[in-house]
């Protein structure tokens, strides 16, 4: 009803304007329904109102609608046509309050394009001029920067990144031709740090950019101000330089590495990006990539694509998207503004979206990745009133989840000593883990070795559960492993108690002493006390790690013995009143005849011949579990046993038929990036 009168006073109005001659459009006022159409431009071609799409020009927006216009959809499924779902479309950025910030650092007032900025989830470093700072993540506000330098450096830093797999290992590079490698204590500076963990000496000139490997450990990549890229392994100390890459004949503005760290890409002053192979120094595929004489820039996308940043002839920014194989001609290519910054792009592989953040600029664009064309949808831009000097970003394994999170930057003001942390987050209502937004990650666990990587082996990287925050391809073998070997000595400790056994044997790895206390392998002596429905476990240890892991065992135990504590009366003597001890049995019991209905539910299909054993064993469990004796409860334990022995087959097919996929979907991969190499040599040698 509102559209209908909004309507009618529009068409009222446009009455009025034609019988004043103003707008002289030729409508004839004796035909409603031209009161719908809009006049025809000079050139021929009529355009549709406003609430209709503009299919030339706003197809690939609309999803996919038809030129046609359907009467069949409402008033409001008319204005929404052209609106393309997304889960990413409505991430807005939140910036932190100012006493969450860090303040008081002198900002470096370089007029580099360089990584100023480098973040993981313990540390903040910042380029302060020949020095930079090292801050706790977690110490914000006003900072003594004085205290807390890394010097060692002659020359003015240009570039910082954190080592991947190694939170306290940070790279610099610098203008006196060299980059250093410090190492950070754990808790953070105390004191100014001077000396190196090594030294890579190798270009001629200033270091612009270093990177390092996303696979392999101790692997990094440098590119300099003499037109060379160098590949080092920082764990050879007599000879870290593994390949010197020369193929650039002008300075080089970017480097990035692909997902696997197979490939690498250069943009340079001679307009051209380049793809390389870093381990053999072969040149893949060249081009053009903007004709403009500013600095570009280049990231990998996860497509086998590459997106750059750049200048027009006309000196307008832009963007465009390649494809990393054929890098004549750009799949697409869109003008941003015509600001004179340079546009950095950071991409992030879990959401699929591609920030571009602009020094000088006080605004950070976003965009969503797909695989059709156009290849890149604009979402949206958060906006400042404060210019940015350089921008970090947080890993992801650093984000907040509960806050649904999904990328953090650390923005350095061109104006004023502030660093601001700014979290992209999707609005959601509830604060539970969100499976959608948060796939497996990188995790901070090398796939490979140097030597392994440079003889030419490429896996892909280690990925850890961002709910879990376990490793997803180390620790799966090993927490099956884990789990057995706890289940097998828990029902060995269970079976000791009953028997009367448990004075001569010992449980996990502890001896029992004569006054209660049990004695671990490496002298940690713990004792025991029980209390009215509790065990509690003081340990002293010597400190380190071992020790940690010995009062992880104590608790297990701990938690075993409360468990089957009633089943333990001859060692454990049990201080319950009566009616909780019934109570607790009456829960037991329930707990297990729900646990009995779901085996039946999910293994029924191989036991359908059995239904009156089964029901003859469910009734026998509930009485036994009535009685309390000590041969019913040995029967619930071997019923206990076979459920984990179903289940652990069970997870380890499924495991072994994920592992198998994975590893199918890798062939083929990498079959099709073979056939594609072979192809394109073969073009090569008919040219």
């Amino acid at each position: 009803s509102n559209f209908e009168a909004i309507r009618n006073e529009f068409a009222e109005k446009w009455r009025t304007l034609l019988e004043t001659g103003g707008a002289g459009g030729g409508l004839s006022l004796s035909d409603p329904e031209q009161l719908h159409q809009t006049p025809r431009g000079t050139g021929g071609e009529g355009r549709r109102r406003r609430q209709h799409v503009d299919d030339s020009s706003d197809n690939d927006d609309c999803g996919g609608y038809g030129d046609g216009d359907d009467d069949s959809m409402t008033n409001s499924q008319l204005w929404f046509r052209g609106v393309r779902p997304s889960k990413f479309r409505h991430v807005y950025g939140l910036p932190t309050r100012k006493e969450c910030c860090y303040t008081d650092i002198s900002v470096v007032r370089s007029g580099n394009d360089g990584n100023f900025c480098a973040v993981n989830p313990t540390f903040l470093a910042i380029v302060t001029d020949t020095t930079f700072v090292v801050i706790p993540i977690n110490q914000t506000g006003r900072i003594d920067f004085q205290c807390c330098k890394v010097i060692g450096h002659t020359g003015q830093i240009l570039d910082l990144k954190w080592n991947p797999f190694d939170d306290q290992m940070i790279a610099s590079a610098s203008d006196d031709c060299s980059i250093k490698i410090w190492k950070i204590p754990e808790g953070g500076l105390t004191n100014n740090l001077s000396e190196c963990t090594i030294e890579l000496v190798g270009h001629k000139r200033k270091v612009m950019h270093v990177e390092w490997h996303p696979t392999a450990a101790n692997v990094l990549i440098s590119a300099g101000f003499d037109h060379l890229v160098c590949v080092w392994d920082i764990g050879n100390s007599e000879k870290p330089l593994l390949n010197v890459i020369s193929c650039h004949v002008d300075m080089i503005y970017s480097l990035a590495v692909n997902r696997d760290g197979s490939l690498i890409a250069t943009t340079s002053k001679d307009k051209k990006l380049r793809v390389i192979e870093p381990r053999s120094g072969i040149v893949v595929s060249e081009g053009v990539c903007h004709l403009g004489t500013k600095c570009s820039k280049a990231v990998f996308l996860d497509n086998n694509r590459i997106l750059t940043t750049g200048f027009s002839r006309h000196s307008d920014r832009q963007f465009a998207v390649w494809d990393q194989h054929d890098l004549k001609k750009p799949l697409v290519q869109e003008v941003i503004d015509s600001s004179s910054g340079v546009v950095t792009p950071y991409f992030d592989y879990d959401t699929r979206m591609i920030y571009l953040a602009g020094k000088g600029d006080g605004n950070i664009r976003y965009y969503e990745v797909v695989d059709e064309p156009p290849y890149v949808y604009y979402l949206n831009q958060f906006l400042s009133g404060q210019p940015q000097k350089a921008l970090g970003f947080m890993p992801k394994r650093g984000v907040t989840v509960s806050h649904c999170e999904v990328f953090r930057f650390y923005k350095l003001h061109a104006a004023g000593n502030i660093c601001e942390p700014i979290s992209m987050i999707v609005p959601r209502k509830s604060t539970l883990f969100q499976s959608d937004l948060y796939p497996d990650t990188l995790a901070n666990v090398p796939a490979i070795g140097a030597k392994e990587w440079f003889s030419g082996r490429n896996v892909q990287p280690m990925l850890r559960s961002m709910k879990t925050g376990e490793s997803i391809l180390e620790t799966t073998t090993q927490r099956r492993e884990s789990k057995s070997v706890h289940h097998s000595s828990s029902k060995h400790n269970i079976l000791n108690s009953l028997n009367g056994n448990h004075t001569n044997g010992t449980v996990n790895g502890t001896t029992p002493s004569m006054n209660g206390n049990y004695t671990n392998g490496n002298n940690q002596t713990t004792t025991t006390t029980t209390t009215t429905g509790s065990v509690v476990t003081n340990g002293n240890s010597a400190g380190g790690k071992n020790n940690k892991e010995n009062e992880i065992d104590n608790r297990k135990f701990d938690n075993n013995t409360k468990k089957f504590a009633f089943l333990s009366q001859p060692t454990i003597p049990d201080y319950r009143p009566q009616s909780q001890i019934i109570e607790k049995s009456q829960k037991t019991s329930t707990n297990q005849s729900t646990k009995f209905h779901q085996l039946q539910a999910i293994f029924g299909q191989h036991q359908t011949a059995n239904h009156k054993d089964i029901a003859n064993l469910q009734n026998n469990l509930l009485s036994s579990s009535r009685n309390s004796s000590r041969n019913s409860s040995l029967e619930n334990i071997n019923l206990l046993n076979s459920e984990n022995e179903l289940r652990k087959a069970f997870n380890k097919q499924s495991d072994e038929i994920k592992s198998l996929r994975k590893s199918l979907n890798n062939s083929e991969k990498r079959v099709r990036e073979l056939e594609a190499e072979v192809k394109r040599l073969q073009m090569q040698l008919k040219h």
